[in-house]
Parts: C-alpha cells; sequence; structure tokens
C-alpha cells in the first residue's frame, strides 16, 4: 500500500516522500533543499530509490545536488523540456514511471502553464502536481500561458473525484481568502476554512486534499458557475466570453491585487 510523507521545508513547501508499507524505499519529489530530507530519512529509517522532478523552480530542484552526494546513482525523473539538474531519465506526455522496488507506477501528463515544461505524475489514486493545482488555488504563470494554465487545470478536472491530490505549498487558507473575494457567499468556503485552521491548529497540513472537493471551493475550477462570471466581468469592466476568459481575468486579478 503506497505511503505517502511529507517533509515541509523553507517556510510553506511540502516535500512528499512516496513509499509503502512492505519496505524502506522512497521516492522524492521536489527536493527544493536536502536537509530536511536527509533528517527525514535519517529519523525514518528510508532509503530513497528515485527523485521526481514537476518543474525547473529553484524551491523544487535546489536539493538535488546534496541528495545525490549523499546516495550517489539514483534515477532523477523530470520534465524532458526543461533543465533539470543531473536529470537522466527525461519524461514527456504519456511516459510512465514504474517504481518496481515500491511496487508504485504513475503516468505523465505535461500540464504546461505554471511553466512552459510542467510536467505531473499521476497514479495510485494520487497527483503529485507540483505548482499547477493547490488547494481552492493553482499556480502563477511565469514561462508558461494563461491558455496552457487554464487547459492543464481542465485536464486535472477531467481524473475521478476521489482523487488525492498532493500539491507543494502551504496555500490553503491564502487560497480561501481570495475565493471569498470571488464568491462572498459561498458557505462551502467557510466551512474548508474552519476545517484548515484545524488542521493547521493541530500541527497537520491541509493537503492532500481530495480533487472533488475543489469544484464546491476553487474559483479556478469553476469558471463556468454564474456567480463566478459575474464577478469576473465586474473586476474586468467588460462581458466575459468562455470559462477561460474568466480564468484569465481571475487569474490576473490575484497577481496584481490579492497576492
Amino acid at each position: 500500500m503506497m505511503q505517502v510523507t511529507p517533509v515541509p521545508a523553507f517556510t510553506d513547501n511540502y516535500i512528499w516522500l512516496i513509499g509503502n508499507t512492505d519496505n524502506s524505499g522512497v521516492a522524492i519529489v521536489d527536493p527544493g533543499d536536502a536537509a530536511p530530507v536527509l533528517d527525514a530519512l535519517q529519523r525514518m529509517a528510508k532509503q530513497p530509490v528515485a527523485i521526481l522532478i514537476t518543474h525547473h523552480h529553484r524551491a523544487h530542484v535546489g536539493g538535488i545536488d546534496k541528495l545525490l552526494q549523499a546516495y550517489p546513482g539514483l534515477p532523477v525523473y523530470g520534465p524532458a523540456n526543461e533543465a533539470i539538474p543531473h536529470l537522466n531519465q527525461p519524461l514527456m506526455e504519456g511516459a510512465e514511471v514504474h517504481l518496481e522496488s515500491l511496487g508504485l507506477r504513475f503516468q505523465v501528463m505535461e500540464l504546461p502553464g505554471h511553466t512552459a515544461g510542467h510536467i505531473v505524475y499521476y497514479g495510485e489514486g494520487s497527483l503529485f502536481c507540483g505548482d499547477t493545482l493547490f488547494a481552492n488555488g493553482c499556480g502563477r504563470v511565469f514561462d508558461g500561458t494563461l491558455h496552457d494554465l487554464y487547459a492543464s487545470l481542465q485536464r486535472i478536472a477531467q481524473l475521478p473525484a476521489d482523487t488525492q491530490v498532493y500539491c507543494t505549498h502551504e496555500y490553503t487558507v491564502d487560497n480561501i481568502g481570495f475565493a471569498k473575494w470571488v464568491e462572498p457567499d459561498n458557505p462551502a468556503l467557510d466551512a474548508r476554512l474552519e476545517e484548515s485552521w484545524a488542521l493547521l491548529d493541530e500541527g497537520h497540513p491541509t493537503v492532500p486534499f481530495e480533487l472533488g472537493r475543489e469544484f464546491e471551493t476553487n474559483p479556478f475550477l469553476r469558471t463556468h458557475i454564474p456567480e463566478v462570471i459575474a464577478k469576473a466581468e465586474e473586476i474586468a469592466g467588460r462581458e466575459t466570453h468562455t470559462p477561460a476568459d474568466v480564468f484569465a481575468v481571475l487569474r490576473i486579478w490575484k497577481d496584481t491585487e490579492y497576492d
């Protein structure tokens, strides 16, 4: 059975250790900092078998060098279309990552937007999505495009509703704040906020989260909802013509007024 452990890093990052209950091996997802990973491996008596990278940002790749110094020869999986340090297993759409020693398989999806070559890993009822989708939010656009990010989120939305989503930042409460700007009368947001604070107060992360819940609270997946459309048109001062247009208005608004 798959077992996933969060390793907190920096101020709000999560580095994920993917293992199972049958052996001590783990795959490391997006190690931006080696120190907390090395501490966790030693404390948990785990042995890394692979590094999985979603995109090139330093907060996701910065620990690769030191991890390879400590564990030479680890395979480093990542997007073929981005410059990833020590990448030796380049991946493109439709590739499969078979972590044989863990008995786990993941399908690779190319989901650009946050970055131009961003990939995600989907399998075992779980999605390791880097900075594409967050609880109640989504990533900024850097070297991708708004159109690409919208299309990528729509692909994620087609996955089973019970998919467990492992994003890489603790942004949930902040994202709910923006979502309430968009839909101040959405009662699901109040319930989600209360639940999130309860988890954080007890020292637990708010992620992973179930994909299906996002359709109730994430404005970037609710761009077809009349209230969300109305708010986007109010902010833009014009009519919007497609859900993708609504998405672009909301993402730019968040970038310029909220963050």
